[in-house]
């Protein structure tokens, strides 16, 4: 055992791997896997070399592209931004063009993916015919807490390892080998309130009940958050008597009946598949609960949730991969991801499939296991 923890922490950091909702076939940094863990910069760059360069490599090999042919490079992680950036060493390592426009994300915590989207549709808008790709992960090994307090202790639990590499373009020729096509994107975020910034953890009272403290708060800064980048999004894509039905509760629940609830739009009338944020069982569950989602909807986090754990920014690509390796996906259809992070911010991506999307079970990273999926709710200890 570490030696910097004592009895009380060990306790409940197990409590809180026991109900997370992860396997144990989820991964950390092998600087973790030391007693005492590594968590120097050099074993953080060690971390990216592993995690970024390979999924990069197979993107390329995947598109018979040039690392010069990129135009646009956007790295987004959150905790860990050393100096070089990221991305000049991704631009080094892969000899990329000394005109390319890179850019480098931090602090954005679980939302950056999606973040990253909405930055590179935008610069897509204005340099034509491009390729803009993104490298979108979270660095453990820089993380690790290693003493008492609980809200810090929370983070060695429940993050892990993952990494997803996205090319997006502008170019004609790209629409007959292009999986999804972009809908849209909403960005909304909450960071001018002060009460945004409570900490969502407070000590365990007498009676231990510092998990029902924690997963109210956290619910609550999560639907708070949610909320309008939803109202945002509904107004773009669902049909008008959805958002006439819901602005009409809006209205009766401030000046008529304001014990009366607003009326939740049904977005699965335009959206087909959810990428929801994996920050937590109860947060899956929450949220499902507040969009009125059912276990099909749910089935790609939970499953992801179970077999690669939080990892941040990447898991809507997990997500997605395993609607994919499932075959899913149908042409046609329109994918949701969204993320929540830090600030607290949340955004969210809409894709639309180009094309059927077949033999996804024989390779990435479901492939080993996807067959095992999906796990029975009484498995997963719901």
């Amino acid at each position: 055992m570490i030696e910097s923890f004592d009895s009380e922490s060990v306790s409940f950091m197990a409590k809180i791997l026991s109900s997370s909702g992860q396997s144990q076939e989820t991964y950390l940094p092998p600087a973790l896997h030391c007693i005492p863990p590594k968590t120097n910069q050099q074993q953080s760059i060690k971390e990216v070399q592993m995690v970024l360069f390979p999924i990069l490599q197979d993107l390329l090999s995947k598109t018979k592209i040039s690392p010069r042919d990129i135009d646009i490079l956007i790295v987004n992680c959150s905790g860990f931004c050393p100096s070089p950036s990221l991305s000049s060493i991704i631009i080094n390592k892969y000899s990329m063009r000394a005109d390319i426009k890179s850019y480098n994300l931090s602090g954005m915590g679980c939302s950056a993916g999606a973040i990253s989207i909405d930055l590179a549709f935008n610069l897509l808008k204005v340099q034509k015919n491009a390729y803009a790709l993104i490298l979108s992960t979270e660095i453990l090994s820089t993380g690790w807490y290693s003493g008492h307090e609980k809200s810090k202790l929370l983070l060695n639990c429940l993050f892990r390892m993952g990494s997803a590499a996205i090319l997006l373009t502008n170019k004609n020729e790209a629409k007959k080998s292009s999986k999804y096509k972009l809908f849209c994107t909403v960005r909304a975020q909450r960071a001018s309130d002060d009460k945004s910034y409570h900490s969502a953890i407070r000590e365990e009272d007498s009676n231990g009940r510092l998990g029902v403290t924690l997963r109210r708060d956290l619910l609550q800064v999560a639907g708070e958050t949610l909320r309008p980048n939803i109202t945002i999004l509904g107004s773009r894509i669902l049909p008008f008597p959805e958002m006439l039905r819901y602005i009409v509760s809006i209205i009766q629940n401030r000046y008529i009946d304001k014990s009366g609830q607003v009326y939740v739009p049904n977005f699965k009338r335009v959206i087909q598949h959810f990428c929801l944020p994996t920050s937590g069982r109860p947060v899956i569950k929450e949220i499902a609960k507040g969009l009125k989602l059912g276990d099909r909807e749910v089935e790609a986090a939970l499953m992801t949730l179970h077999r690669f754990g939080n990892q941040s920014s990447s898991s809507i690509w997990y997500e997605l991969a395993y609607m994919e390796a499932k075959e899913k996906v149908k042409k046609g259809h329109k994918v949701w991801q969204f993320g929540m992070g830090t600030g607290p911010k949340c955004a969210s991506v809409v894709w639309e499939c180009l094309r059927p999307i077949i033999g996804e079970s024989k390779k990435g990273p479901w492939a080993d296991c996807i067959d095992r999926y999906p796990i029975l709710a009484v498995d997963l200890g719901i």
